[in-house]
């Protein structure tokens, strides 16, 4: 092999500089960055050569991945990446993670995922935002959510973190909001329209508003839906956002 390096358990603070390097180079929302955040959600391992940190892996194991723990984020600095794939299956040796989930924006984990998985799928389409739109719709109003809003939130479908309404010809018809716990400065766009009310445009109309709120907030909008979830994707398009990557996952193979 070309260099030594060793790879060795590490806590979020040993690797958040590194973590910055990811961030700026990734220069796009970060699906699972908060999961650092959560107590006992992730394992990371710092990457070394001659005791110099080069890199570092981490893996998912909490929450939904308590039974499956999957690798979620892996960075080299980009002068070590010429042993990128030796240093990857030692770090796979060392992690004993059975699965992958990564955002296809990010290059070098999308590489390993497609070397050493099996088995790949897509379970989400993520999108930037590309376009302001003007979409206009008579009878429609978004506004912000009201204690009385909240009681009628579950028999419609809705997500009870919804702090905007759309009404349409003064009825609820649909709710939604922005999150905010990923990587800066990216908001989460999330709505949801109630059955009666849908292929109307009330969706895109809600979507353009929501990403105006998280553009006066000073945060860049970003949103995902489902692969096969058709009618999501014309949505977020029509209120001008593009489509950027997946969210792809695979089943790790034994060396």
């Amino acid at each position: 092999m070309g260099m030594g390096f060793t790879i060795e358990p590490a806590d979020t603070q040993e690797i958040q500089p590194l973590r910055e390097q990811y961030r700026r180079e990734m220069d796009c929302q970060i699906i699972h960055d908060s999961l650092h955040a959560r107590p006992g959600w992730t394992a990371s391992f710092l990457i070394k050569s001659a005791s110099r940190a080069i890199g570092y892996g981490s893996v998912a194991k909490g929450g939904p991945w308590s039974e499956m723990p999957a690798v979620f984020e892996f960075f080299l600095r980009p002068d070590f990446r010429l042993e990128a794939f030796e240093i990857f299956r030692a770090f796979l040796d060392e992690c004993r993670a059975t699965r992958m989930e990564v955002q296809s924006n990010d290059q070098l984990i999308t590489v390993m995922l497609h070397t050493f998985a099996r088995d790949i799928t897509s379970e989400k389409i993520l999108f930037r935002d590309h376009q302001t739109t003007t979409l206009v719709r008579p009878g429609a109003a978004v506004r912000k959510t009201e204690p009385g809003d909240i009681g009628m939130f579950e028999s419609l479908g809705f997500d009870a973190r919804a702090d905007w309404v759309l009404d349409f010809d003064g009825r609820l018809a649909g709710a939604g909001g922005v999150l905010y716990h990923y990587n800066p400065p990216y908001g989460d766009v999330f709505m949801a329209i109630a059955e009666s009310f849908r292929r109307r445009g009330l969706g895109s109309l809600l979507v353009q508003e929501l990403k105006r709120v998280c553009r006066e907030g000073g945060h860049v909008p970003a949103a995902r839906c489902r692969t096969d979830n058709i009618a999501s994707r014309r949505t977020l398009q029509r209120a001008g956002f593009v489509p950027c990557g997946h969210i792809l996952t695979g089943r790790l193979c034994p060396a």
